[in-house]
């Protein structure tokens, strides 16, 4: 096998899941993605040397042995239907058929069990398949079901046969025709003898309650259809499947999708962490990828702390603090979030504990948000636990949002140890993204970060492209303008709103 370079070696380990880049650095803790729901993984992650599928027994036992070359046909298509559904765009499952020969044992059925103990590592093992038939001209005998892959040219290993010999079994392996069919595939082994030879055959899909989405590439789209049924035939409690058909927009944070199969209903329950969701998947935003993300900010409260979630969505951040007996602030840009963010206050019995606003992110912080720091801080003393916590998971825009925080308070803090801690998420292509992450977010800030932040790794959104998380403490001279401040200092002023711009617009 030929030494494989270093870009192919990279492409091989990101279909896998992981980023090269990661495997050089001890810079990151990566958060490992809790979906609890399959994803479709490459197939040759799969071939674990099994026979898929059941069988019928259709032809006399004889003793038999097969050329190599033979062999090697057989056992490929063991993994493979029949090699006509190549090209396949409407599904037609009576086309999967086909008939492979495997090898058996002729055994009394009295010593069966005894037998499957002893040749565990040889007789065929995967879940869901039959290792043993009866035997159609010996009623008091059973045919055992081994492996191919590990009986070369069906002949036994002198291991085998002594284990034969001690069990007076007699070691002639038979031929036996093994009938496969669709039922018997597994979702991958069906896609792959599908779509076109060399090309990948799926990119993953994420589940959504009973909603399978995929994000397929150009190459699938022919066999869209067909991908989506298989789905649903393959995975128990999925009754409908969409393709994403745009890029999420940057506002609502919602994308144009098409229904492939199945259902075409998109609302939808879900269950994160122990707490249950439903929303609306055609209008709101969920990624059952960030549960762990979730997760772990809500694990960095305690009980009485104070959370401003400023882009909510439909509330993984916000509900869990509130049932941690949190005050939270939620709010999202988006109608649809925020009305399914009410119903799940509501649904899960937090809905007096949690102040929920329908505003631009801006706005939320520049009004509540603002407002309340005002009020909590100046009350706050030395002595006080109380945290503050700002959450701005909006990885596409919220490092630009973070100029907000620039004088946002008038005064002297109270406390620096109360200084409201921000927790503020983005995407990086850089080839040092916890270092692009700082430089950008210290740019909106207007000060350096250096030795004030951690900077976390979320996941891999595409190859070449990480998701972040940077958490810091507002420092002091940031977050407050002073009582005298020096008004020819640009860093000092107050930052203007859309309502300062919109008055200066009038008054010229």
């Amino acid at each position: 096998m030929p030494m494989q370079t270093g870009s192919a070696v990279s492409r091989t380990l990101w279909r896998f899941g992981y980023s090269a880049r990661l495997l050089k650095t001890n810079r990151f803790r990566t958060a490992a993605s809790n979906t609890s729901f399959p994803a479709v993984w490459m197939l040759s992650a799969q071939y674990s040397g099994r026979i898929p599928g059941l069988f019928v027994v259709v032809k006399k036992n004889r003793f038999f042995t097969m050329p190599e070359t033979v062999e090697d046909k057989a056992n490929l298509e063991l993994y493979s239907p029949h090699p006509e559904v190549r090209g396949m765009t409407l599904l037609n499952r009576e086309a999967f058929k086909r008939t492979v020969a495997v090898p058996v044992l002729k055994v009394k059925k009295e010593i069966v069990n005894t037998l499957l103990k002893s040749l565990k590592h040889t007789v065929l093992q995967r879940p869901g398949l039959k290792r043993v038939v009866e035997d159609p001209e010996d009623e008091d005998s059973r045919l055992v079901i081994l492996d191919p892959h590990k009986i070369p040219e069906f002949s036994l290993g002198e291991s085998e046969q002594e284990v034969l010999k001690q069990l007076n079994v007699h070691p002639e392996v038979s031929k036996y025709n093994l009938e496969l069919t669709y039922e018997n595939f597994k979702l991958e082994e069906i896609l792959r003898a599908v779509l076109p030879e060399g090309q990948e055959v799926t990119s993953g899909f994420s589940r959504v309650g009973h909603i399978a989405h995929l994000n397929l590439r150009d190459h699938q789209l022919p066999y869209r259809h067909l991908i989506g049924q298989v789905i649903i035939d393959k995975n128990p409690g999925i009754t409908c499947v969409v393709n994403k058909t745009s890029i999420i927009d940057s506002t609502y944070r919602n994308f144009q999708m098409e229904v492939l199969a199945g259902e075409s209903n998109l609302v939808t329950k879900v269950k994160e962490n122990n707490i249950a969701y439903e929303l609306d998947f055609s209008k709101v935003y969920w990624n059952p990828r960030l549960s762990t993300e979730h997760g772990r900010i809500v694990e960095l409260l305690k009980p009485g702390d104070v959370l401003f979630d400023v882009f909510a969505g439909i509330g993984p951040f916000a509900i869990p603090a509130a049932k941690k007996k949190c005050h939270v602030f939620a709010n999202d840009l988006n109608p649809e979030s925020y009305n399914w963010l009410l119903h799940n206050c509501k649904l899960n019995k937090v809905d007096n504990k949690i102040k929920a606003f329908n505003m631009d992110g801006r706005d939320f912080l520049l009004g509540p948000v603002r407002e309340e720091l005002s009020k909590e801080l100046q009350l706050l003393k030395e002595e006080q636990k109380t945290s503050f916590h700002i959450v701005m998971n909006l990885p596409a825009l919220a490092i630009e949002f973070l100029d907000v925080f620039r004088h946002l308070l008038a005064g002297e803090p109270c406390s620096t140890a109360g200084l409201p801690t921000v927790h503020c998420y983005g995407f990086s292509k850089h080839d040092d993204p916890a270092k692009d992450i700082q430089e950008r977010a210290e740019a909106s800030l207007g000060t350096s970060l250096d030795g004030r932040c951690s900077t976390y790794l979320v996941r891999n959104v595409a190859p070449n492209k990480e998701m972040l998380c940077i958490s810091f403490q507002i420092p002091a001279d940031v977050l407050y303008k002073r009582p005298c401040p020096d008004e020819a200092n640009p860093a000092s002023k107050r930052l203007r709103t859309s309502k300062d711009f919109s008055e200066e617009k009038l008054l010229s």
